[in-house]
């Protein structure tokens, strides 16, 4: 019954509409509480929010601050500890707070991360558009993913108008940030003045053992391996930058895609081999092949307990073709213009070099 209730207020909150609301504008000096800021989009948010001057308090599970970074990006924050799962800690850290951009979550394609994950990301938005309505904080800017829109098969573009359809093709990560929307779009039918940012794969330098980062370390590596499949890219600076400016726009109950470009998996590992001044992968991974090297992969992992970016799900997603519309988000914010891949990868590679 809940589920259904949800699913409803959902619809209710896409149907077409004419023209971008406007409601709440966030002035100069407010204060803006942000989850996730340890995470690699997280932590280029926070970057973006300091320089623009706004005060930012921000929750985090660990001491550790991302070194990716300059340390003094960090040094203005207030820190709470916590996660968004520990509602009471939420609730006290985001009273006076203006506005929460919500960034928290947990990635994985892996079978034995799926109640983690699900936890999270799910329930962990609910407990975040819970606490804002709680503390009256009057705006939330979600960042979700492309993925809660749901892949094609046959190269179709995607747009922010695509509904949910379940599919062999959508991962458990995918179905959670979906899960994950539906709370946020409860918290609009309740009053919140919400915006939702979708990005495609997000690229760019940072911790490359986790999350996206890692596709550097695999490419750096010489991984032999390639597909032809098709996916929506974007530089991790792009989308901290989308966030701020949709934050300040006072767009109301809407979603963005944010994707800078739609490039072959090919072509992006070509690119990141290029800029390491390693072997481009030279063996196109087929279906039957890549069937093949999920199982591998996971025998292996069952030993070594590493994790790896090849499973079951990322086999699938990287035969497929997926084309993400970027024009809306290009609309509503003029003079915002994405950075060309090919200048991201290059930038990021010289980074990981040094960081060696």
């Amino acid at each position: 019954m809940i589920g259904e209730l949800r699913s409803i207020i959902a619809g209710f909150c896409l149907l077409p509409n004419f023209g971008i609301h406007k409601s709440y504008y966030i002035n100069p000096s407010a204060k803006i509480f942000v989850t996730g800021g340890t995470g690699f989009l997280g932590a280029y948010i926070i970057k973006a929010l300091s320089e623009k001057g706004y005060r930012v308090r921000a929750i985090r599970r660990q001491n550790k601050l991302p070194d990716f970074l300059p340390a003094t990006v960090f040094d203005t924050v207030e820190w709470v500890a916590g996660d968004v799962l520990d509602t009471s800690v939420l609730e006290d850290a985001m009273h006076g707070m203006d506005a929460v951009i919500h960034s928290a979550a947990k990635v994985s394609f892996s079978a034995k991360d799926h109640r983690e994950m699900m936890l999270t990301n799910i329930e962990g938005t609910a407990n975040v558009v819970n606490a804002a309505l709680a503390t009256n904080t009057r705006r939330m800017v979600h960042i979700s993913s492309v993925a809660a829109l749901g892949r094609t098969s046959n190269g179709e573009t995607v747009t922010e108008k695509k509904q949910w359809e379940d599919n062999h093709i959508n991962t458990r990560y995918a179905l959670s940030k979906y899960h994950a929307e539906m709370e946020v779009w409860r918290g609009a039918g309740e009053g919140l003045d919400t915006v939702i940012l979708n990005p495609s794969t997000i690229l760019g330098f940072g911790d490359w053992n986790s999350s996206s980062c890692a596709i550097f370390k695999t490419v750096y590596n010489e991984f032999p391996w390639y597909t032809n499949g098709i996916n929506g890219f974007v530089p991790v600076e792009d989308v901290a930058k989308a966030t701020l400016l949709l934050l300040e726009a006072g767009i109301s109950n809407e979603r963005f895609i944010v994707n800078a470009d739609n490039w072959s998996f090919r072509q992006v590992f070509n690119a990141m081999a290029d800029g390491f001044g390693k072997k481009r992968p030279q063996r196109e991974a087929t279906a039957a092949l890549a069937a093949i090297a999920w199982r591998i992969e996971k025998v292996k992992n069952f030993f070594s307990g590493a994790p790896s970016l090849l499973t079951k799900e990322t086999a699938r997603i990287a035969q497929t073709a997926t084309y993400f519309d970027n024009s809306k988000i290009c609309r509503a914010l003029p003079g915002f213009v994405f950075t060309p891949l090919e200048a991201c990868i290059k930038n990021a590679c010289n980074h990981y070099l040094q960081f060696l």
